[in-house]
């Protein structure tokens, strides 16, 4: 018979794990007990591995919807870019038209065909989330506009724009180009 005292250099565990190596080489139950810990142990282990895996796996796919979006909205933004220039010489073209000649029969096809080259514009740049930005009477918003000058005005308050120097454009929820404007300044 065995008497279990403690040595210094022993804790109290090890008598416990000597007794079970013991006893388990003479008792297949122990080690398959231990062997289907083992396998328990390895299963929940897979199982997060599989959640981890599958957590990344939709995180990828969310990312390439919304890269896939992006490049759906935003595909047009060079193209957009080119025309606006387009959409420029017309507004110039009918604000350089004096107003005597809009009612001279001569004129008048010419006219209507720029205003109507220029409603066509505007409706392909909403059809295509291109819009205006609104500069005129707002506030400086250094997101939309770029200050080119300041104006001494005594009508508006400081910051505020009082002229526009060229249109600005968003494409959905980007700034597609800047408005060029000038700003009041206290005069």
């Amino acid at each position: 018979m065995r008497q279990d005292f403690m040595t210094e250099n022993e804790t109290p565990e090890a008598p416990e794990a000597d007794l079970r190596e013991e006893t388990a080489a003479g008792a297949p139950e122990l080690q398959e007990h231990d062997r289907l810990a083992e396998l328990e142990e390895q299963l929940a282990d897979a199982k997060q591995q599989i959640l981890y895996a599958q957590a990344e796996t939709q995180n990828v796919r969310r990312r390439a919807e919304q890269e896939a979006r992006n490049a759906r909205d935003y595909a047009a933004t060079g193209f957009a870019r080119d025309v606006l220039s387009v959409a420029d010489n017309v507004s110039r073209a009918l604000a350089a038209i004096p107003d005597d000649l809009r009612v001279d029969e001569r004129f008048k096809g010419l006219v209507a065909g720029l205003e109507a080259t220029a409603r066509e514009l505007d409706a392909v740049f909403g059809r295509n989330g291109i819009s205006r930005i609104e500069a005129i009477g707002q506030t400086l918003d250094p997101h939309k506009h770029q200050a080119m000058m300041e104006v001494p005005s005594a009508d508006a308050a400081p910051g505020t724009v009082v002229q526009e120097i060229q249109a600005g454009y968003m494409i959905k929820d980007r700034l597609l180009r800047p408005a060029l404007v000038g700003v009041a300044k206290a005069g």
